[in-house]
């Protein structure tokens, strides 16, 4: 089996539909995959109509979180959609991402680029705005040749000159309440360095032993090195070791299945949850 759990569509800041996702998944050679939007489930009903046979889907969301004043990013499964709770806290996080990159348009002004909410509104579409359209932006005016390059201290990063903060959850409350949604929790890239200050490996103990199921150990931003002391870390701590793509469609490189969740790893996750249940394809639609 070929698993990738996380995926983004337009719903969040990925340029195919949550419809073209599942069919690029397919065609992908995926057995499963989970969308994984960020803050918000609101692509999870097209791409269910969507699935081909022999694709599974999984439902999944990506809550930005603050700790110590790091950002990060914790991945949800199989939790309960309607739970009250956990669904009022993500519309809180996806709500104020509509000022903070009105935010982080006015200090680019200041820096003299060119950029307007008007063209970034147009980039994100009906998508919850975030930084990787602010980031697109900055492409189409020729201010840095790749999205990534956005994501630096000049720009974009956590600190940078444009930075502006969001409502963002605690990561021990974000485990929290996935858990009682009967979802299965995982730290997102917890050591992707270019992206800005990682918390700590004594931080991702006492997430542990909070509840934290597992961690993304094989991921595009982590190295070779990197993998095998998270594998190692994984081990010691007693957590899932997870593979994915971090999937964004043509706004970032990594292709589908670029990394995968081992089928052992996979099982566990579906053991663990209790909200929700993967689904299978029933052959989905045809058109665009």
């Amino acid at each position: 089996m070929r698993i990738d759990l996380h995926a983004h569509s337009t719903a969040s800041d990925g340029t195919d539909t949550p419809a073209e996702l599942v069919r690029n998944a397919a065609a992908a050679g995926l057995d499963v995959v989970a969308l994984t939007d960020h803050d918000t489930v609101g692509g999870y009903t097209e791409a269910l109509a969507a699935v081909p046979h022999g694709l599974t889907l999984v439902t999944g969301m990506e809550l930005s979180c603050r700790l110590d004043g790091i950002g990060m990013h914790m991945l949800a499964y199989l939790f309960d959609r309607e739970e009250p709770e956990l669904a009022r806290e993500r519309e809180l996080v996806r709500d104020d991402r509509t000022p903070r990159a009105h935010a982080m348009i006015g200090k680019l002004r200041e820096l003299g680029v060119d950029v307007t909410w008007e063209q970034v509104s147009r980039i994100a579409g009906e998508g919850s705005v975030g930084r990787p359209h602010i980031a697109t932006a900055l492409v189409e005016l020729g201010v840095v040749p790749t999205v990534s390059d956005a994501f630096t201290p000049d720009w974009l990063a956590d600190g940078g000159r444009a930075y502006a903060e969001k409502h963002e959850l605690d990561p021990f409350e974000a485990i929290r309440l996935v858990k009682a949604a009967g979802g299965v929790t995982v730290f997102a890239h917890p050591a992707a360095v270019k992206r800005g200050r990682c918390v700590p490996e004594s931080a991702i103990a006492e997430l542990a032993s909070a509840g934290l199921d597992g961690i993304e150990v094989d991921h595009m931003d982590h190295d070779s090195d990197t993998r095998a002391r998270l594998r190692a870390l994984a081990g010691e701590l007693g957590l899932l070791a997870t593979g994915s793509s971090d999937y964004h469609g043509s706004r970032k490189t990594c292709r589908l299945g670029e990394y995968t969740t081992d089928p052992e790893i996979y099982g566990e996750i579906t053991r663990r949850a209790t909200g929700a249940f993967p689904v299978p394809g029933a052959g989905g639609a045809t058109g665009a």
